[in-house]
């Protein structure tokens, strides 16, 4: 993989220039995406910007945001050639701090759950994950050092799981939704995809212009609290293996860790999280719905239908209900620093029918907390496994900082 940080510092040395580093993402995609299917489209004929801090670092980003320079076609015929008049507010915060936009990457329609194309480029009969498929892949077959996606459910920390990238859906709304495609407006989340935990947090750092999200060179060991998430199902080996080995080397390197359980309300929360997306699903996607219901995915289709009749006052309910778990999960944070749980049920399942599933990410979008991918384990067949560092709200660069800390206790094990 090409790491964000040690471009920068190539960059900066004038070891590299930075048309010359655009120049080598351009030529590792035109190599690896014919056989991964990574990017939806891409250019050859961008440049490097003058200065900022991302200069030379070629972005990837997920197809269900606008783009002045390419179509913007959600995976979906429906937008099949579709334009905007201008960029996503994210994908102008990168481009005002020098990073060149190189093409589109593969979402499944409307970031839901039908599979896009994409391969894992770890193991080709497994599944990248979704939706922000293309953006994990393109990232972990060594296209691009940063790429964006989003989250409603499980689709950054997941797929960034099962292609053993790092990655953050950061606090709710630190980064803007305006010109990405809403799904669900309680719950959508703009995310990035790097190599390392220091290039995440390099990317997001220039991104907003807050220099304490990059985590400084020596971090302190963090307090832990372990999350099994009992109420989600328990995992298949390799996610549990994954779970166990991080909380491991963590605790070896000098953290505290410990078991935390979390109350009654979170989990009823974790309950609520599908009723609440597919009642905002019917109104974000009404036109398509109405419009275009034949040419519409047919998962989607389908998980549309299944929901149609979601009453106000039980939205009302589960709005309630999560408002009552993120009070109840703030106090959890008074003991602990950070929540060490699990990415994904186990590493990428066989097969390109499906994306995975997000069970253990949901409950985590819907209390709007800061969400750290680490691949933690490598499971049969070479498929990584990850763990997530999650942070009270707002407060990212711990989340970081204490990522940071158990990525490197894991590369010392």
């Amino acid at each position: 993989m090409i790491s964000l940080a040690e471009l920068q510092r190539r960059i900066d040395s004038g070891d590299l220039s930075a048309d010359a580093a655009i120049a080598q993402s351009q030529e590792a995609i035109c190599e690896h995406d014919k056989t991964i299917g990574a990017f939806v489209c891409h250019s050859d004929e961008v440049r490097a910007s003058r200065a900022g801090p991302l200069r030379g670092i070629a972005v990837g980003i997920k197809d269900i945001m606008d783009t002045a320079d390419f179509p913007t076609e959600m995976g979906s015929p429906i937008y099949r050639g579709f334009r905007s008049r201008g960029d996503a507010a994210v994908v102008m915060m990168l481009k005002q701090v020098g990073a060149t936009i190189v093409g589109k990457t593969t979402t499944t329609a409307f970031a839901s759950v039908d599979p896009t194309p994409t391969l894992n480029p770890h193991n080709h009969g497994h599944t990248p994950g979704g939706s922000s498929s293309g953006s994990a892949a393109a990232v972990a077959a060594g296209m691009i050092p940063l790429a964006l996606g989003t989250q409603t459910g499980g689709s950054v920390i997941r797929p960034a799981s099962f292609c053993g990238v790092a990655a953050i859906k950061p606090s709710y709304r630190l980064l803007p939704t305006v010109g990405v495609k809403c799904y669900s407006w309680t719950l959508d989340t703009v995310g990035l995809f790097a190599a390392g935990v220091d290039d995440v947090a390099r990317g997001l750092s220039a991104m907003t212009g807050r220099p304490e999200l990059v985590p400084s060179a020596s971090v302190a060991p963090p307090r832990i609290g372990v999350v099994t998430q009992h109420f989600a199902g328990a995992p298949e080996a390799a996610g549990a293996e994954a779970l166990q080995t991080a909380a491991r080397v963590a605790e070896r390197a000098g953290a505290t860790v410990h078991g935390v359980d979390l109350q009654k309300n979170v989990a009823e929360a974790w309950r609520a999280h599908p009723l609440i997306q597919e009642f905002e699903a019917h109104r974000a996607l009404a036109w398509e719905y109405r419009e275009h219901y034949d040419a519409m995915a047919p998962l989607l289709r389908s998980k549309l239908d299944e929901n149609r009749d979601t009453t106000p006052a039980a939205y009302d309910a589960a709005i309630e209900t999560a408002h009552r778990a993120r009070q109840a999960l703030e106090k959890v944070f008074d003991d602990v620093d950070v929540l060490l749980t699990l990415s994904a049920p186990g590493a990428a399942p066989k097969g390109l029918g499906s994306t995975g599933d997000a069970r253990y990410n949901r409950l985590w979008t819907l209390m709007g907390v800061p969400c750290v991918n680490v691949p933690a384990y490598v499971a049969d067949g070479g498929l990584p496994v990850g763990v997530q560092v999650i942070a009270r709200y707002g407060a990212d660069a711990q989340a970081l900082a204490a990522a940071r800390f158990v990525e490197d206790a894991l590369a010392r094990k």
